[in-house]
């Protein structure tokens, strides 16, 4: 017994310093210490003679020093002890190669392939040695030689890769394709690596090539999974209403799930297509044969028509409470009915008294944490700042690092800051910065930019403080109010940093109350003042949007959203002015 816990102490402490050696060869390796790195890769190698990254390294340390014989007659004796391992023809080509002996390289790789008919086991590890030496043609050679030989090999995302590589984008997408073709459950990684090559623009290239290729296997050979790639790349592009006649095509085939019409409405929603999203809730509430899909899509017909102002809102909440009634099951939609009441209505007491009934029937901690958020929500609106920060803490306590707590800290966060107090709301936000949702992440890296970029310094006014002002009176649908104090702001802080913030939002006030000329006057005094600053983009394409959708002068339109296209290119508005600039113009869009 002792002698065998002496064996395995001895292999412990062996493996450690095998590892610890190689840390320290790599550390030489990349800091060009090659012959340092060399002795210890040496000593390994002599140790592990079938560990291939020993040898690849020790040879390459060998031609970094330009010991290419010495490198050259190390491969041989690897080949001549271990004749099976005919991979390491490539590297004895590459070795030739970098002495610029063409003919010997290719002698060696032609070895290296010709070997695999032999030996297919190695086609793998051929494969990869081509394609490190960035042979991308022996590599898809040897993968499919390899997939020959050998069928339930399966090499089609590696050649894929290097299509996609050599830029043959056409190739690529027929080899991803034929994955799916052959098994369905690589859709969801194929749809990741394709996600890599497409973009929100339905005009670029390889967006087209990629539908072309799939409208052609589609024809040849129709299957459901074609229908879910072609809504996956609609989406991609934000033509939900494209998307949305593929997911109905799926769903006829197998009406018992209508999970992906649901996923769809909601990511229309989300983006504020609203018609595309009310026609997937309309499509869903009249399919389903569960209660749960049903309230699940009634849900969202209730926050489509809060969001777009339907002046039959009441009455849809009315009917759902009539058939389904106030219970847990209507939970969610008694939350929007508050939202409803509060920010459109201006009647927060009866959003409070239904929110605080549905708290006294709710068991789930996460149900409760959803109606504290909206208690808070509707306290703000009120000024009742210190009991909603009891509300959002409570979550934060109850639900710690859980989407619901994030959303709460950065409501603690935006509380803090209508308050006026900078540094508390900063606190928050700094650690919200990292948070797992990405839209609170990225609210909080805004908010925690404008404070920082705005906070008074030695208690010199810097605007930040009217600014939060205004911004709570805005949250509180006093548009008007917050449109005076802002204008306090342009007046009192000219040249500050605040000054283009206030102009910005005030322009968006403007709008709101329907006072569309002040808003064009005050993106172009953004325009005018601060042509290098961040807003310049967002002015340009606000007033794009402003003259196309408000105004109705599409001359303007166009010429505003070709501001965005050609002087800005790397605006997250550049996609969207695009396509929005070629309907203007009057191209046939697909």
């Amino acid at each position: 017994m002792k002698q065998l816990i002496l064996l395995f102490t001895l292999l412990f402490f062996q493996v450690g310093f095998t590892q610890n050696n190689f840390v320290l060869a790599e550390t030489y390796y990349r800091e060009g210490a090659y012959k340092k790195a060399s002795q210890i890769y040496k000593d390994l190698y002599n140790k592990n003679p079938y560990n291939t990254t020993y040898l690849k390294r020790l040879v390459s340390c060998y031609q970094e020093e330009n010991q290419f014989n010495t490198a050259k007659n190390l491969i041989k004796h690897s080949l001549k002890s271990n004749p099976n391992l005919t991979f390491l023809y490539v590297i004895l080509g590459h070795n030739y190669e970098r002495q610029q002996q063409k003919d010997s390289a290719e002698i060696q790789y032609k070895k290296a392939l010709t070997s695999i008919d032999k030996n297919p086991n190695f086609s793998s590890i051929t494969g990869y040695f081509f394609k490190e030496y960035n042979l991308l043609d022996e590599a898809i050679l040897a993968y499919k030689k390899g997939m020959l030989y050998i069928p339930k090999n399966n090499f089609s995302f590696q050649i894929a890769q290097i299509y996609g590589e050599q830029g043959d984008f056409q190739k690529m997408f027929q080899s991803y394709i034929n994955m799916v073709d052959k098994n369905e459950d690589y859709l969801q990684t194929v749809q990741r690596y394709i996600s890599k090559y497409i973009t929100e623009d339905a005009e670029n290239k390889n967006n087209l090539l990629f539908k072309k290729t799939l409208l052609q296997k589609s024809i040849s050979n129709p299957k459901n999974v074609w229908n879910l790639l072609l809504s996956w790349l609609f989406t991609q592009q934000k033509e939900y209403r494209k998307a949305f006649i593929q997911e109905k095509a799926v769903f006829y085939r197998n009406p018992d799930d209508i999970s992906n019409i649901a996923s769809l409405g909601k990511i229309a929603f989300e983006n504020k297509d609203y018609q595309t999203a009310q026609n997937c809730f309309d499509f869903m509430f009249k399919k389903s044969n569960y209660n749960e899909d049903k309230l699940f899509a009634l849900n969202y017909q209730t926050k489509i028509a809060v969001a777009t102002k339907n002046p039959e809102t009441e009455e849809l909440f009315s009917q759902i409470f009539t058939n389904y009634g106030k219970n847990i099951t209507t939970l969610e939609i008694q939350i929007s009915y508050a939202n409803f009441l509060t920010f459109q209505k201006n009647d927060p007491q009866k959003a409070l008294l239904i929110l605080k009934e549905a708290l006294s029937y709710s068991k789930s901690k996460f149900g409760k944490a959803k109606i504290k958020l909206k208690i808070g929500d509707v306290l703000v609106f009120t000024s009742k700042f210190n009991e909603a920060l009891i509300y959002f803490s409570q979550i934060q306590t109850k639900l710690k690092n859980h989407p619901l707590a994030q959303e709460a800290r950065f409501k603690v966060a935006q509380t803090s800051y209508f308050k006026g107090d900078f540094t508390w709301a900063k606190a928050q936000l700094k650690v919200l910065k990292s948070a797992s949702t990405q839209l609170i992440a990225n609210d909080a890296v805004d908010l925690f930019i404008l404070i920082s970029d705005n906070e008074p310094v030695d208690s010199i006014p810097s605007g930040l403080i009217q600014y939060a002002h205004a911004e709570m009176l805005s949250y509180q649908q006093k548009n008007e109010q917050a449109i005076n104090v802002l204008q306090q702001v342009i007046t009192n802080f000219k040249g500050h940093p605040i000054e283009d913030e206030a102009y910005f939002k005030q322009a968006k006030l403007f709008i709101t109350t329907k006072n569309y000329e002040r808003a064009v006057k005050n993106y172009q005094k953004i325009i005018s003042l601060y042509p290098e600053g961040i807003l310049i983009d967002d002015a340009y394409y606000d007033l794009a949007e402003l003259y196309n959708n408000q105004l109705k002068n599409t001359e303007k339109a166009k010429e505003y959203y070709q501001k965005v296209i050609f002087d800005f290119p790397s605006s997250i508005y550049l996609v969207d002015a695009r396509k929005k600039f070629r309907k203007l113009r009057g191209d046939q869009i697909q």
